[in-house]
């Protein structure tokens, strides 16, 4: 079931024209809007990478739907789209978002760490995770990251031991231009989808560094594609449900191919990748065939 949005707390930066909205389940949610500029199916390439992103066991906030209500946007005016000069205004009925990590108003949350701190980041390895995924949906964009400090056992999946002190963790965001955005295509283009900062690839010294993500990756399972089908809400796609099933069964087929693709891009920058550039052998071919 969706959330309900309740309150605006502030606009976000960046060209799908998010909002910061406080909602019914008592969390915060940066929602993309079913009409925001970069278009609708951005709503839907961040749905299934949150889908994918959990299932490598990557940390990426978790996803939900959002309600508008025709109330709601009467209450919040300041809720709409800016072109221009001109407003545009918000529909009612269901938006995506990204659930914010805490409340907005006392817990920081940063787009930049000077290396001395990045180096620190309890679960740094990640951005390997995220390599391997932006490769195989194809990411336009540059690999988008934020990082705050929490108490790392609550945080990450596997971490019951970890110590209860807080740390700084980082969370993968912001995955419209997965299948290159709205165009829904694999344009595999070597040095797309690579983080800025070189620094957070220093890690990955031999190819087995890319585990336990890329073995993953090359064995998701059917049921992974299958609930990508079934929860993707049907009013994001409007007529577009057969080229999205179309998109799902190519993602299902590329699964194998995620290794050669990071061997392109570490040739293409060899001084951020000197052990990648040698293709990994995939695993043997699966029989499995993706079902409707």
């Amino acid at each position: 079931m969706p959330v309900v949005a309740t309150r605006l707390e502030r606009r976000m930066r960046g060209g799908a024209q998010a909002h910061l909205l406080a909602c019914s389940d008592n969390h915060h949610y940066i929602t993309k809007f079913v009409n925001n500029p970069q278009h609708r199916r951005i709503l839907v390439n961040e749905w299934t990478s949150t889908i994918l992103l959990r299932f490598l066991g990557v940390l990426t906030p978790e996803a939900q739907v959002v309600e508008l209500t025709e109330d709601f946007l009467a209450r919040e005016p300041e809720v709409c789209l800016q072109l221009g000069s001109g407003r545009i205004p918000v529909p009612p009925g269901w938006h995506y978002g990204s659930q914010y990590p805490g409340n907005p108003l006392k817990d920081a949350v940063y787009d930049f760490l000077p290396d001395a701190l990045l180096q620190q980041v309890a679960n740094l390895e990640q951005f390997a995770g995220a390599l391997v995924f932006d490769k195989w949906v194809a990411n336009s964009d540059s690999r988008q990251a934020i990082y705050f400090r929490r108490r790392i056992k609550a945080w990450l999946p596997g971490a019951e031991t970890a110590p209860q002190q807080k740390g700084f963790l980082v969370q993968m965001i912001d995955h419209g231009y997965a299948f290159d955005g709205p165009r829904w295509e694999f344009l595999d283009t070597p040095l797309a989808g690579l983080y800025f900062r070189p620094i957070v690839y220093s890690r990955l010294d031999s190819p087995e560094r890319l585990e336990p993500w890329l073995t993953r990756a090359s064995e998701c399972p059917e049921s992974v594609f299958d609930e990508i089908l079934r929860t993707t809400p049907r009013c994001w796609l409007d007529q577009d449900e057969s080229d999205f099933e179309r998109l799902v069964s190519n993602l299902y087929g590329r699964r194998r191919r995620i290794a050669d693709l990071i061997a392109a891009s570490a040739r293409a920058k060899p001084d951020v990748f000197p052990a990648l550039s040698s293709r990994r052998p995939p695993p043997p071919p699966g029989s499995v065939r993706l079902k409707r």
